[in-house]
């Protein structure tokens, strides 16, 4: 006789009977499993619908705004219409049909507008994400540094550190600048300061010649072949070429150094080599620059052939920034800082224009050649942005270009001499957010008739103030 077992209800369960409900309660478990991921999977696909179906429903909103708004001037222009005496007069008629007019018009403005919000709207979201996530970047900063002046005050003021460098490392013979068995290492061949104040009224441009004599700190090591530093160490020199901390020590010791001469915090940098500059002015199909006369190098040839406003390419913009023998022009560097600061405001009006902005091709390929040419520290689109937007008023006098003060002559070791006084005035002006040592003398003739400081006198010496360029 099979072994039997008792029910609560008494009822005798044989062996057969005790694995089939085995069987049972564990495909029921199994089917209890089953629901709650299905339903579990059901709400992901809900939420991720409801996801996809919020820019269909905001333009769907957006569109019956706009309907509505047609619809509104639509009826409004029927009004105006039933209003009007019958038979209509010439000059009702002339009216009604300006009217249509006026409302097909806004018709289409509205639906142009629609359609560009969105476009941008994605092309920018997507165009920062591939940005930030392309860029290559480089330990560069110290904004906990002890060379920084009142670091509270600077708070909210955008500081654009940009280094154009010299390395030819990863460049094709047809780039022409040469490479990197030539011409070994690399040198800051180009070394400016974005200012851009907190109130975001103006930009000031700070070149430094890059034979100036600084004492340069000790520095990590800095290899730019693989844009990384060694665990080495380049020891501090009390005579040196502004060009040899970029060389010695890379983007941290150009920093330190930048930040020894200004007393101002460096919150950004910007690195640009040679080797991809002229793709990101290809890119935009040239860029136009203003010259006085033809720019002829003792080394680099003629550059720019006639004087006046000349759309030249990524070859000739690549020259004209880097020439240094030019023919007619006895002070180099100095010479070559203007031709430099005026094609970087050429360049970003030419990248802001709406013949770039609306033009997808154009834009994406600037956005591309700009990532793979440069590098940095808390560089972003949307910093990039903050500049370019800044810089846009070049011919309105929003932006402010000058060269740190010099004696103006190389001394006996080739080395352009700092003039301490008048760079400390220059700098504390830009810390302070107050008018510059020269807009300061230009502000004095006038005033110097008035009876009694002004309210506007008076603020323009405050912190933080706002200052017309």
């Amino acid at each position: 006789m099979d072994r039997m077992t008792m029910t609560d209800e008494l009822e005798a369960i044989d062996d057969a009977t005790i694995t089939k409900r085995k069987i049972d309660h564990t495909l029921a478990r199994f089917s209890a499993a089953h629901d709650e991921l299905a339903a579990e999977e059901a709400k992901k696909r809900e939420r991720r619908e409801r996801r996809a179906a919020r820019p269909a429903a905001l333009l769907e909103q957006t569109r019956t705004a706009l309907q509505r708004v047609v619809t509104n001037n639509e009826a409004e222009a029927a009004a105006t219409t039933e209003a009007e005496q019958s038979p209509q007069t010439r000059l009702q008629e002339k009216k009604e049909r300006k009217t249509r007019q006026a409302v097909k018009a806004g018709r289409i403005a509205a639906a142009v507008v629609a359609a560009l919000v969105f476009l941008s709207t994605g092309t920018v979201w997507g165009a920062q994400t591939w940005f930030d996530a392309k860029f290559n970047t480089v330990a560069a900063l110290d904004e906990d540094s002890a060379d920084i002046q009142d670091a509270a005050g600077q708070t909210g003021d955008e500081n654009f550190l940009m280094v154009g460098s010299d390395t030819r490392d990863g460049a094709a013979a047809e780039d022409g600048v040469g490479d990197a068995d030539g011409t070994p290492g690399a040198r800051s061949d180009t070394i400016m300061i974005a200012h851009v104040p907190a109130d975001r009224q103006r930009v000031v441009m700070v070149s430094f010649p890059r034979d100036l004599e600084v004492n340069r700190p000790e520095c990590k090591r800095w290899d730019p072949a693989t844009s990384s530093y060694t665990d080495q160490s380049s020891p501090a020199q009390k005579i040196a070429k502004l060009n040899t901390a970029y060389a010695v020590g890379g983007p941290q010791c150009v920093t330190k150094v930048i930040q020894q001469i200004t007393g101002m915090k460096m919150n950004h940098f910007v690195g640009i080599d040679f080797n991809g500059f002229k793709s990101m002015v290809d890119a935009v199909q040239g860029v136009t620059v203003h010259t006085e006369k033809p720019v002829d190098d003792g080394v680099l040839g003629m550059i720019i052939p006639q004087a006046g406003d000349v759309r030249i390419s990524g070859d000739q913009a690549l020259n004209f920034v880097r020439a240094r023998h030019v023919k007619g022009d006895p002070t180099s560097d100095y010479g070559r800082i203007k031709r430099q600061q005026a094609f970087l405001g050429a360049l970003l009006k030419t990248v802001m224009s709406k013949d770039v902005v609306l033009d997808t091709g154009k834009l994406s390929g600037f956005i591309d050649a700009f990532a793979k040419a440069t590098f940095g520290e808390n560089l972003g689109l949307n910093q990039m942005m903050t500049l370019a937007k800044s810089m846009r008023g070049t011919d309105s006098g929003k932006v402010k270009f000058l060269t740190v003060p010099t004696t103006g002559e190389a001394n006996g070791r080739g080395n352009e001499v700092l003039l301490q006084s008048r760079s400390k005035s220059v700098f504390e002006a830009l810390i302070n957010n107050t008018p510059l040592p020269d807009e300061k003398a230009a502000e004095a003739p006038a005033n110097s008739t008035a009876s009694a400081p002004t309210s506007s006198s008076k603020s323009s010496n405050s912190k933080k103030s706002s200052s017309s360029g």
